[in-house]
């Protein structure tokens, strides 16, 4: 997988210059939109679908400082799936290769009526990809 790059921005930052905790969740969400978009399952493809994956849990350990204009790189990996949960590990650097975070989201998925999916009967080939990328199989 290819690592998502996000440029900091000014707005991001506090008064101090440095990056607000709040962003770095957000840039999760961002670089989890392109995993899946690289994986083939981008979220138009899931809403066409019928897919909805929330956030039902999240973690952060902020480790250095991040301020504008740094890139940040977000590396995205498939940390457990066994088909109903899927947790999911970021691991953001600066330029110098220092780690700045690291988080974990787990996510659920459901149809339009809110009941789980079963992927593995539903959408096999979408479960088949997930388990081949988990990191705890």
């Amino acid at each position: 997988m290819k690592a998502y790059e996000h440029k900091v921005q000014y707005y991001e930052t506090d008064k101090m210059g440095i990056v607000h905790h709040s962003n770095y969740i957000r840039w999760m969400e961002e670089a989890r939109v392109d995993f899946l978009e690289q994986i083939g399952w981008n979220f138009d493809r899931l809403e066409v679908e019928g897919i909805a994956s929330p956030v039902t849990a999240l973690d952060a350990k902020y480790k250095v400082s991040t301020k504008f204009p740094e890139v940040v790189s977000i590396m995205v990996y498939v940390a457990d799936f066994k088909g109903i949960k899927l947790k999911i590990r970021y691991e953001m650097k600066n330029s110098k290769g220092e780690i700045v975070f690291e988080g974990h989201s787990e996510h659920c998925f459901v149809n339009t009526e809110g009941r789980i999916i079963r992927l593995k009967e539903e959408f096999p080939g979408f479960y088949e990809t997930l388990v081949e990328l988990s990191e705890n199989k």
